[in-house]
């Protein structure tokens, strides 16, 4: 189940509560997309099939869609230097997933939206919102994300999924802290088939 909001700080309540009032006028959830009041329930135990987490390059991952660490979406999405998972994407991929999910609008907080790959060899790429406004993540962003993500690709009938660290790097998270975070929620998602966590390390080029 979702966590009460006293167990997040003020700063944390406040990001929730401007998602929640910018949601309804802008965020229209359908079949590309699910947040918070659309994904279906978390059943208690861990229900996913295969866990895994390893060291590695997420676009390497040998899974039929991959998670992309993203924004809000209000920045148009040309306007951005896009770093880490999101930059790489963009150099292997090409524009049109970013411009898929451009077209998507807002995305609140913890939502994920699904586009395209591009030139990637996957069936798709869902993207989440797992940094605020102020481009820093949370434990609740991040659990979200999380849960959003396993949604959709549940939804569309994935059976293999990959994600990074979602909120470490660019959106200030602790590594070490986000894996917790990340291991936790994915232990009480039903999810039939193959989840990959990948802690970033480059592909050594050939000597």
């Amino acid at each position: 189940m979702l966590r009460p909001l006293d167990r997040f700080d003020r700063s944390q309540k406040e990001e929730i509560t401007a998602t929640a009032s910018f949601s309804p006028r802008f965020f229209k959830p359908g079949v590309n997309r699910v947040d918070a009041h659309t994904a279906p329930p978390i059943i208690s135990g861990n229900n996913v099939t295969d866990l895994q987490f390893v060291t590695g390059d997420l676009l390497e991952q040998d899974v039929e869609v991959i998670v992309n660490a993203w924004n809000r979406n209000v920045i148009p999405w040309w306007l951005l230097l896009p770093q880490g998972v999101s930059g790489a994407i963009k150099r292997r991929a090409g524009r049109e997933p970013f411009r898929e999910v451009g077209r998507q609008g807002p995305i609140p907080l913890g939502g994920a939206v699904v586009t395209g790959a591009g030139k990637l060899p996957f069936k798709a790429i869902i993207h989440v919102a797992g940094i605020n406004l102020l481009w820093r993540s949370s434990e609740w962003s991040v659990r979200e994300s999380v849960r959003n993500a396993l949604a959709l690709a549940r939804e569309r009938g994935y059976r293999s999924i990959a994600l990074p660290l979602i909120g470490a790097g660019s959106g200030g998270g602790r590594s070490d802290r986000v894996e917790a975070w990340m291991r936790d929620e994915l232990e009480r998602i039903d999810f039939a088939g193959k989840v990959l966590v990948v802690r970033y390390r480059p592909t050594q080029s050939p000597a």
